[in-house]
C-alpha cells in the first residue's frame, strides 16, 4: 500500500466513526421530527395529516403561536443590538494597554456566562420579585412609591427577560471582540492619530471595519440563540402573563410535553425556527459579507 493511500484511509479511519456519529445523533433525528410534523394525533396515536402540511397551515390561525412569534422577535430586535454593541465598547475599552487590572475586569465581565442558565434566571427572580431587593432599593430611593410587580405585567416582564439576557451574555461576546481586537494592524490606528482622528473617529472608522467579520459571527450566533430562546422565559415568567412573555421554543415544549402533548404540531412549529434561523443567518451572511 502506497504511503498517500495509507494516509487517506487513516484520515476515512478517524472521519467515519465521527461522521456516523453526527448523522445518528443529529441528522436522523431532523429527519424524524419533520416526519412528525407531517402527523396529527395525540401521544403515541398519530397518524399523517391530510394533507400533509395541516400543522403548517394550522400555524396561520394559532393565535398563541403568532404571540410567541412576536415575542421572541422583540427580545431578538431590542436584545440583540444593544448586547453587541455593548460587547464591542467594553472589548475596545479592556484593549487599552494602558488598563491597569485588566485580566479582573475581564474575569468579571466574562463570568456571568458561566453561571447556569437555571441559576441565574431564579436570581432574576428573586431580585425582581415583589418583595424582592430592586423593588426594596427603588423605595428606599424613593423612586417608587409601592413595589412593582416586574414579572406580573408584559412590559416589565419583557424587560426583565432583556435585562438578563444583556447581563449573561455581553460577555461572551465580548470575549470574541477582544480576540479580534488583538489581531487588528495598530499601524493603521496609529497613521489615523497622526492624521489627527480622535478616539471615537479612530474607532469607527479604522477599528470596526477591521472587525466586521468577527461582528458578522457574534450576530448570526445571537440571532440563533435569541430564536431558540427557551431558559428565561421558562425560568423567569413561566410565559406569562397571559403568554405575553413565552418564546417560541417555550410554546414547542408545552406543546410537546405538557397537557395533551402534540408532537406533531410540536414539530412542525421547530421546523419553522429551523427555517427563520437559516433564512436571518443568509441574510446577515449575504448584507455583512462584502468580499468579492
Amino acid at each position: 500500500m502506497s504511503p498517500e493511500r495509507r494516509r487517506n484511509l487513516t484520515g476515512w479511519g478517524f472521519l467515519i466513526p465521527a461522521a456516523a456519529l453526527i448523522a445518528v445523533m443529529s441528522f436522523w433525528p431532523m429527519i424524524e421530527a419533520f416526519i412528525l410534523s407531517l402527523k396529527t394525533g395525540r401521544g403515541l396515536r398519530l397518524n399523517f395529516a391530510d394533507p400533509l402540511w395541516y400543522n403548517y397551515a394550522r400555524l396561520w390561525q394559532d393565535e398563541t403561536f403568532k404571540l410567541t412569534l412576536g415575542n421572541t422577535f422583540i427580545y431578538l430586535i431590542i436584545q440583540v443590538p444593544i448586547m453587541l454593541v455593548l460587547a464591542l465598547i467594553l472589548a475596545n475599552l479592556l484593549n487599552n494597554p494602558t488598563l491597569r487590572f485588566k485580566g479582573f475586569w475581564r474575569t468579571a465581565i466574562f463570568l456571568p456566562c458561566a453561571v447556569s442558565l437555571v441559576s441565574y434566571s431564579l436570581v432574576f427572580r428573586t431580585l425582581f420579585a415583589t418583595d424582592g431587593f430592586i423593588n426594596d432599593m427603588l423605595q428606599g430611593l424613593h423612586l417608587i412609591d409601592q413595589p412593582v410587580n416586574w414579572l406580573g405585567q408584559t412590559g416589565t416582564a419583557r424587560f426583565v427577560i432583556i435585562l438578563g439576557l444583556i447581563w449573561r451574555w455581553t460577555g461572551y461576546n465580548m470575549v470574541f471582540y477582544l480576540a479580534a481586537l488583538q489581531n487588528i494592524d495598530h499601524s493603521s490606528i496609529e497613521a489615523a492619530k497622526v492624521d489627527g482622528a480622535g478616539a471615537f473617529k479612530t474607532f469607527w472608522y479604522v477599528t470596526v471595519p477591521q472587525l466586521k467579520p468577527m461582528i458578522l459571527l457574534t450576530a448570526i450566533m445571537s440571532t440563533n440563540g435569541t430564536l431558540q430562546l427557551f431558559d428565561e422565559s421558562w425560568n423567569l415568567t413561566k410565559g406569562g402573563p397571559a403568554y405575553t412573555t413565552m418564546t417560541m421554543s417555550h410554546y414547542l415544549y408545552e406543546l410537546s410535553f405538557q397537557k395533551n402533548p402534540n408532537v406533531g404540531y410540536g414539530s412542525a412549529i421547530s421546523y419553522v425556527i429551523l427555517i427563520l434561523v437559516a433564512v436571518l443567518a443568509f441574510v446577515q451572511m449575504k448584507v455583512g459579507d462584502k468580499r468579492d
